[in-house]
């Protein structure tokens, strides 16, 4: 079972890419996201702040809107497909799956039960950080993402 906790965070600025798109799209999309906007911001003179994530809303669908970036050090000037978004600040509940993307299920239910059992309501959105590339590590058992999801009570 994953270490889940109730954190205060900040809002922070952040450069994305956003698209819709089935859950299967995912890895080329993050590939070419998080490229974007890593020479997006670099052509800015912007620092990238923090691994990259994707903010996503809870709601299912076959279809997902997914914003894919990272924090940076001040707010981004749109360039081509790469916009600014401000990350929330305030309550936020915590913890780090370790596996395979596949997997994350469990965590995200262990995470509802924890939210339930302390009185907190989800927000409509979350966002993963990944804290592990698959490329510099090619074993899935081994990958570390944080789940980030605001709450209200």
């Amino acid at each position: 079972m994953a270490v889940i906790e109730l954190v205060m965070m900040d809002s922070s600025p952040a450069a994305v890419v956003r698209d819709a798109m089935a859950m299967s799209d995912f890895p080329s999309f993050f590939a070419r996201a998080f490229g974007a906007v890593a020479a997006a911001v670099a052509g800015q003179g912007l620092e990238i702040v923090g691994e990259p994530f994707a903010l996503f809303p809870i709601a299912p669908a076959d279809v997902v809107e997914v914003a894919a970036g990272f924090r940076v050090s001040a707010a981004a000037e749109p360039a081509g497909d790469v916009v600014p978004l401000e990350l929330p600040g305030g309550r936020c509940v915590t913890t780090v799956h370790v596996g395979p993307y596949e997997s994350m299920d469990k965590t995200y239910e262990e995470m509802r039960g924890w939210m339930a059992a302390h009185g907190l309501t989800p927000a409509a959105h979350l966002w993963e950080v990944y804290l592990s590339d698959p490329g510099a590590e090619p074993d899935p058992s081994t990958w570390r993402t944080q789940i980030v999801w605001p709450v209200s009570d």
